[in-house]
């Protein structure tokens, strides 16, 4: 009997609601936390002196090597090879809207980064633990953390709650790995909390907007196959 395969795609959500809503909720999040930062720094400098004084007060041989190890983690030096070694795992498999979403999400994380870095041009705390380049605010560790983190859930799990509360958990390790960078004195909590906000928008509204746009203009849909 002859046997024909209808398209099959998986989408990339389940409701296009949820990723829509989600990247909106995100990025005003971010959006406050920034506009707080350009218009009324001198109000979120004193908690960001209490908490980096706070670190200070922690720190130990054993908290100093565990915040050095997740600080080396979310370093170009892991996540670089890692991104790379995505877009070729996906290439080779012939994803294109996954592919699509990896790279997106990479690059308008890294864009914003770099180009909110330059206009905040915040100075970074004094005597850090490691080397440090550039303004502090937002922590490019806490972006690239955060986009590769959630964009890896979404190319790599099926959509649907599960997917989602896996979701929230890469925004929650993002941010916990980024927290090692105000331990080592090298961003203040501000900057992380904007970063992890940024680069989780970045993975999920480009997800979003390729879902979105896939659906209208490729018509593709969830067809089973059958004989």
């Amino acid at each position: 009997m002859n046997q024909q395969r209808e398209h099959h795609h998986p989408r990339l959500f389940d409701d296009q609601r949820w990723a829509v809503g989600g990247a909106v909720a995100l990025y005003a999040l971010a959006a406050i936390v920034m506009i707080w930062m350009a218009l009324g720094r001198s109000t979120l400098q004193p908690l960001d002196d209490w908490f980096h004084d706070a670190m200070i007060d922690l720190e130990n041989g054993v908290l100093t090597f565990g915040a050095q190890v997740l600080n080396y983690a979310g370093s170009v030096w892991v996540t670089a090879p890692l991104r790379l070694a995505i877009v070729g795992l996906l290439w080779a498999r012939k994803r294109w809207e996954w592919l699509t979403v990896w790279m997106a999400s990479i690059v308008v994380a890294e864009i914003s980064v770099t180009v909110f870095k330059l206009l905040y041009d915040r100075p970074r705390p004094l005597d850090p633990l490691v080397s440090t380049t550039g303004a502090s605010f937002p922590s490019g560790h806490a972006v690239a953390g955060a986009v590769t983190a959630v964009a890896l859930v979404i190319v790599f799990l099926p959509s649907g709650p599960h997917r989602r509360i896996w979701e929230l958990v890469a925004v929650g390790f993002a941010f916990f790995m980024a927290m090692s960078r105000t331990y080592l004195r090298a961003h203040w909590l501000t900057d992380v909390v904007a970063g992890t906000l940024l680069g989780a928008a970045a993975a999920v509204g480009v997800a979003a907007v390729v879902h979105v746009w896939w659906l209208r203009n490729r018509g593709a849909r969830e067809v089973p196959l059958r004989a």
